[in-house]
Protein backbone atom coordinates (compact mmCIF):
# COMPACT_ATOMS: atom_id res chain seq x y z
CA UNK A 1 0.00 0.00 0.00
CA UNK A 2 1.43 3.37 -0.98
CA UNK A 3 0.52 6.05 1.52
CA UNK A 4 0.38 9.42 -0.21
CA UNK A 5 2.44 12.20 1.35
CA UNK A 6 0.04 14.59 3.07
CA UNK A 7 1.87 17.58 1.52
CA UNK A 8 0.63 16.39 -1.87
CA UNK A 9 -3.01 16.38 -0.76
CA UNK A 10 -4.94 19.53 -1.69
CA UNK A 11 -8.14 19.72 0.35
CA UNK A 12 -8.19 23.27 1.63
CA UNK A 13 -9.49 25.42 -1.25
CA UNK A 14 -9.39 29.21 -1.07
CA UNK A 15 -13.06 29.61 -0.26
CA UNK A 16 -12.53 27.58 2.94
CA UNK A 17 -9.84 29.98 4.15
CA UNK A 18 -12.17 32.90 3.46
CA UNK A 19 -15.06 31.12 5.21
CA UNK A 20 -13.04 30.58 8.39
CA UNK A 21 -12.21 34.27 8.52
CA UNK A 22 -15.89 35.19 8.08
CA UNK A 23 -16.92 32.73 10.78
CA UNK A 24 -14.58 34.43 13.23
CA UNK A 25 -16.12 37.81 12.35
CA UNK A 26 -19.73 36.61 12.77
CA UNK A 27 -19.11 34.66 15.96
CA UNK A 28 -19.68 37.72 18.17
CA UNK A 29 -23.30 37.88 16.96
CA UNK A 30 -24.06 34.37 18.16
CA UNK A 31 -25.75 33.28 21.38
CA UNK A 32 -24.44 29.75 20.83
CA UNK A 33 -22.76 27.52 18.27
CA UNK A 34 -23.94 24.21 16.87
CA UNK A 35 -21.19 21.85 15.71
CA UNK A 36 -22.41 19.16 13.36
CA UNK A 37 -20.29 16.01 13.36
CA UNK A 38 -20.51 12.74 11.49
CA UNK A 39 -21.67 10.16 14.05
CA UNK A 40 -19.42 7.54 12.43
CA UNK A 41 -16.31 9.67 12.92
CA UNK A 42 -17.00 12.26 15.65
CA UNK A 43 -13.33 12.93 16.36
CA UNK A 44 -12.14 12.89 12.76
CA UNK A 45 -14.96 15.22 11.66
CA UNK A 46 -14.29 17.73 14.44
CA UNK A 47 -12.41 20.65 12.91
CA UNK A 48 -9.79 21.57 15.55
CA UNK A 49 -9.68 25.13 14.20
CA UNK A 50 -13.35 25.56 15.15
CA UNK A 51 -12.71 24.60 18.76
CA UNK A 52 -9.97 27.22 18.89
CA UNK A 53 -12.15 30.12 17.73
CA UNK A 54 -15.46 29.46 19.53
CA UNK A 55 -13.79 29.97 22.93
CA UNK A 56 -16.46 30.43 25.62
CA UNK A 57 -19.56 30.29 23.41
CA UNK A 58 -22.13 27.69 24.52
CA UNK A 59 -21.84 24.68 22.22
CA UNK A 60 -24.40 22.11 21.12
CA UNK A 61 -22.77 19.09 19.48
CA UNK A 62 -24.95 17.26 16.99
CA UNK A 63 -23.89 13.76 15.95
CA UNK A 64 -25.49 13.46 12.52
CA UNK A 65 -26.09 10.32 10.43
CA UNK A 66 -26.69 8.39 13.64
CA UNK A 67 -28.37 5.55 11.73
CA UNK A 68 -25.12 4.92 9.84
CA UNK A 69 -23.05 4.63 13.02
CA UNK A 70 -22.37 1.69 15.31
CA UNK A 71 -24.97 2.21 18.11
CA UNK A 72 -22.57 1.10 20.84
CA UNK A 73 -19.83 3.50 19.75
CA UNK A 74 -22.38 6.27 19.26
CA UNK A 75 -23.42 6.01 22.90
CA UNK A 76 -19.77 5.99 23.90
CA UNK A 77 -19.20 9.27 22.09
CA UNK A 78 -22.33 10.91 23.50
CA UNK A 79 -21.01 10.12 26.99
CA UNK A 80 -17.54 11.32 25.96
CA UNK A 81 -18.75 14.75 24.84
CA UNK A 82 -21.13 15.08 27.78
CA UNK A 83 -18.21 14.40 30.13
CA UNK A 84 -16.35 17.25 28.45
CA UNK A 85 -19.24 19.58 29.27
CA UNK A 86 -20.89 19.74 25.84
CA UNK A 87 -24.63 19.42 25.35
CA UNK A 88 -24.77 16.51 22.89
CA UNK A 89 -27.53 15.08 20.73
CA UNK A 90 -27.53 12.27 18.16
CA UNK A 91 -29.67 13.03 15.11
CA UNK A 92 -30.32 12.04 11.52
CA UNK A 93 -31.06 15.02 9.32
CA UNK A 94 -32.30 12.91 6.41
CA UNK A 95 -34.98 11.02 8.36
CA UNK A 96 -35.38 13.96 10.80
CA UNK A 97 -34.83 11.65 13.75
CA UNK A 98 -34.37 13.78 16.91
CA UNK A 99 -34.32 17.01 14.87
CA UNK A 100 -37.29 18.21 16.95
CA UNK A 101 -35.07 17.95 20.05
CA UNK A 102 -32.56 20.54 18.82
CA UNK A 103 -34.47 23.67 19.82
CA UNK A 104 -35.26 22.34 23.35
CA UNK A 105 -31.56 21.46 23.68
CA UNK A 106 -30.65 25.01 22.65
CA UNK A 107 -33.05 26.44 25.26
CA UNK A 108 -31.49 24.21 27.90
CA UNK A 109 -28.01 25.35 26.90
CA UNK A 110 -28.99 29.02 27.17
CA UNK A 111 -31.23 28.66 30.23
CA UNK A 112 -29.08 30.88 32.48
CA UNK A 113 -28.98 33.69 29.92
CA UNK A 114 -32.73 33.49 29.29
CA UNK A 115 -33.47 33.48 33.03
CA UNK A 116 -31.37 36.64 33.50
CA UNK A 117 -33.23 38.40 30.69
CA UNK A 118 -36.58 37.34 32.13
CA UNK A 119 -35.69 38.47 35.65
CA UNK A 120 -34.83 41.93 34.30
CA UNK A 121 -38.14 42.15 32.48
CA UNK A 122 -36.39 42.13 29.11
CA UNK A 123 -38.03 40.76 25.98
CA UNK A 124 -36.55 37.42 25.03
CA UNK A 125 -34.79 37.81 21.71
CA UNK A 126 -34.64 35.10 19.08
CA UNK A 127 -31.76 32.70 19.66
CA UNK A 128 -29.03 33.28 17.14
CA UNK A 129 -26.76 30.40 16.30
CA UNK A 130 -24.43 29.27 13.57
CA UNK A 131 -23.96 25.73 12.39
CA UNK A 132 -20.41 24.61 11.78
CA UNK A 133 -19.19 21.42 10.23
CA UNK A 134 -16.99 19.85 7.61
CA UNK A 135 -18.19 19.37 4.01
CA UNK A 136 -20.83 16.72 3.32
CA UNK A 137 -21.72 16.26 6.99
CA UNK A 138 -25.37 17.11 6.30
CA UNK A 139 -25.70 20.79 7.25
CA UNK A 140 -28.00 21.76 4.39
CA UNK A 141 -30.23 18.73 4.91
CA UNK A 142 -30.47 19.54 8.61
CA UNK A 143 -31.39 23.17 7.95
CA UNK A 144 -34.10 22.04 5.55
CA UNK A 145 -35.45 19.73 8.25
CA UNK A 146 -35.37 22.47 10.89
CA UNK A 147 -37.10 25.02 8.69
CA UNK A 148 -39.56 22.54 7.14
CA UNK A 149 -38.75 23.84 3.69
CA UNK A 150 -36.02 23.64 1.12
CA UNK A 151 -34.05 26.58 2.47
CA UNK A 152 -30.65 25.52 1.13
CA UNK A 153 -29.25 23.46 -1.67
CA UNK A 154 -28.31 19.95 -0.65
CA UNK A 155 -26.09 17.38 -2.27
CA UNK A 156 -23.85 14.43 -1.57
CA UNK A 157 -20.79 16.21 -2.94
CA UNK A 158 -18.47 17.99 -0.48
CA UNK A 159 -18.62 21.76 -0.75
CA UNK A 160 -22.20 22.40 -1.95
CA UNK A 161 -22.70 25.40 0.36
CA UNK A 162 -20.34 28.16 -0.78
CA UNK A 163 -21.49 31.21 1.19
CA UNK A 164 -22.98 32.23 4.53
CA UNK A 165 -26.71 32.89 4.73
CA UNK A 166 -29.17 33.72 7.52
CA UNK A 167 -32.14 31.41 7.81
CA UNK A 168 -35.14 32.13 10.03
CA UNK A 169 -36.15 28.78 11.48
CA UNK A 170 -38.92 30.32 13.59
CA UNK A 171 -39.72 33.60 15.36
CA UNK A 172 -37.49 32.46 18.21
CA UNK A 173 -34.68 30.68 16.35
CA UNK A 174 -32.36 32.13 13.71
CA UNK A 175 -29.45 30.33 12.15
CA UNK A 176 -26.44 31.38 10.12
CA UNK A 177 -25.50 28.67 7.66
CA UNK A 178 -21.83 28.42 6.77
CA UNK A 179 -19.92 26.43 4.16
CA UNK A 180 -18.19 23.25 5.25
CA UNK A 181 -14.67 24.01 6.37
CA UNK A 182 -11.82 21.54 6.57
CA UNK A 183 -8.44 22.32 8.06
CA UNK A 184 -5.21 22.68 6.09
CA UNK A 185 -3.13 19.85 7.57
CA UNK A 186 -3.71 16.49 9.24
CA UNK A 187 -1.23 15.20 11.79
CA UNK A 188 -2.75 11.73 11.66
CA UNK A 189 -3.37 10.10 8.29
CA UNK A 190 -6.08 7.90 9.82
CA UNK A 191 -8.19 11.07 10.06
CA UNK A 192 -7.79 11.59 6.32
CA UNK A 193 -8.81 7.98 5.66
CA UNK A 194 -11.88 8.30 7.90
CA UNK A 195 -12.94 11.42 6.01
CA UNK A 196 -12.36 9.66 2.69
CA UNK A 197 -14.23 6.50 3.67
CA UNK A 198 -17.32 8.48 4.71
CA UNK A 199 -17.19 10.80 1.68
CA UNK A 200 -16.29 14.03 3.50
CA UNK A 201 -13.46 14.64 1.05
CA UNK A 202 -13.64 13.93 -2.66
CA UNK A 203 -12.71 10.45 -3.81
CA UNK A 204 -10.05 11.89 -6.12
CA UNK A 205 -7.96 13.25 -3.24
CA UNK A 206 -6.64 9.99 -1.80
CA UNK A 207 -5.81 6.82 -3.76
CA UNK A 208 -8.82 4.53 -3.49
CA UNK A 209 -6.62 1.46 -3.03
CA UNK A 210 -5.15 3.08 0.11
CA UNK A 211 -8.60 4.07 1.37
CA UNK A 212 -10.05 0.60 0.81
CA UNK A 213 -6.97 -1.07 2.31
CA UNK A 214 -7.49 0.99 5.47
CA UNK A 215 -11.25 0.32 5.52
CA UNK A 216 -11.04 -3.44 5.04
CA UNK A 217 -8.15 -3.84 7.49
CA UNK A 218 -10.05 -1.80 10.08
CA UNK A 219 -13.16 -3.90 9.56
CA UNK A 220 -11.20 -7.12 9.83
CA UNK A 221 -10.16 -5.95 13.29
CA UNK A 222 -13.51 -4.51 14.45
CA UNK A 223 -16.30 -5.85 12.22
CA UNK A 224 -15.17 -9.20 10.86
CA UNK A 225 -18.67 -10.70 11.20
CA UNK A 226 -20.05 -7.98 8.92
CA UNK A 227 -17.39 -8.73 6.28
CA UNK A 228 -18.10 -12.45 6.57
CA UNK A 229 -21.86 -11.96 6.17
CA UNK A 230 -21.59 -9.53 3.25
CA UNK A 231 -18.67 -10.93 1.30
CA UNK A 232 -17.61 -14.21 2.90
CA UNK A 233 -14.33 -12.66 4.00
CA UNK A 234 -12.27 -14.22 6.79
CA UNK A 235 -9.90 -12.62 9.29
CA UNK A 236 -6.78 -14.19 7.82
CA UNK A 237 -7.30 -12.96 4.23
CA UNK A 238 -4.78 -10.49 2.81
CA UNK A 239 -5.93 -7.26 1.19
CA UNK A 240 -5.45 -8.66 -2.30
CA UNK A 241 -7.28 -11.85 -1.32
CA UNK A 242 -10.22 -9.75 -0.14
CA UNK A 243 -10.28 -7.66 -3.31
CA UNK A 244 -10.11 -10.73 -5.55
CA UNK A 245 -12.85 -12.46 -3.57
CA UNK A 246 -15.19 -9.45 -3.68
CA UNK A 247 -14.47 -8.94 -7.36
CA UNK A 248 -15.39 -12.55 -8.18
CA UNK A 249 -18.59 -12.75 -6.13
CA UNK A 250 -19.79 -9.33 -7.33
CA UNK A 251 -18.85 -9.86 -10.97
CA UNK A 252 -16.35 -6.99 -11.08
CA UNK A 253 -14.34 -8.58 -13.88
CA UNK A 254 -12.50 -7.46 -16.98
CA UNK A 255 -11.87 -9.51 -20.11
CA UNK A 256 -10.14 -12.77 -19.32
CA UNK A 257 -11.75 -12.82 -15.87
CA UNK A 258 -9.20 -10.31 -14.55
CA UNK A 259 -10.39 -8.42 -11.45
CA UNK A 260 -11.58 -4.87 -12.11
CA UNK A 261 -10.04 -3.38 -8.98
CA UNK A 262 -11.36 0.14 -9.58
CA UNK A 263 -14.87 -1.26 -9.63
CA UNK A 264 -14.19 -3.30 -6.48
CA UNK A 265 -13.07 -0.14 -4.67
CA UNK A 266 -16.36 1.53 -5.65
CA UNK A 267 -18.36 -1.48 -4.46
CA UNK A 268 -16.65 -1.42 -1.07
CA UNK A 269 -17.10 2.32 -0.51
CA UNK A 270 -20.70 2.28 -1.77
CA UNK A 271 -21.54 -0.58 0.59
CA UNK A 272 -19.93 1.19 3.56
CA UNK A 273 -21.59 4.52 2.87
CA UNK A 274 -24.96 2.92 2.10
CA UNK A 275 -25.09 0.86 5.32
CA UNK A 276 -24.91 -2.42 3.43
CA UNK A 277 -22.41 -3.50 6.08
CA UNK A 278 -24.51 -2.21 8.95
CA UNK A 279 -23.84 0.75 11.25
CA UNK A 280 -20.09 1.41 11.34
CA UNK A 281 -17.90 3.68 13.45
CA UNK A 282 -14.30 4.30 12.47
CA UNK A 283 -13.27 6.49 15.41
CA UNK A 284 -12.48 4.89 18.73
CA UNK A 285 -12.17 6.47 22.19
Amino acid sequence: MSIQNEKQIQWYPGHMFKSMREIKEKLKLMDMVMILLDARIPLSSMNPEVLKIIKNKPVLILLNKMDLADPYMLNQFIAHFNDKGYETLAIDSTTRKNVNKIYPAALKLLDDKIQKQTSKGLKIKAIRTMILGIPNVGKSTLINALSNKKATRTGNTPGVTKAQQWIKLSDSFELLDTPGVLWPKFDDMSVAYHLAITGAIKDQILPLDDVCHYALTFMQAHYIKRLAERYGISKDMTFIDMLDHIGKIRGALLKGNEIDYDRVYRIILTDIRGKQLGGLSFDRI
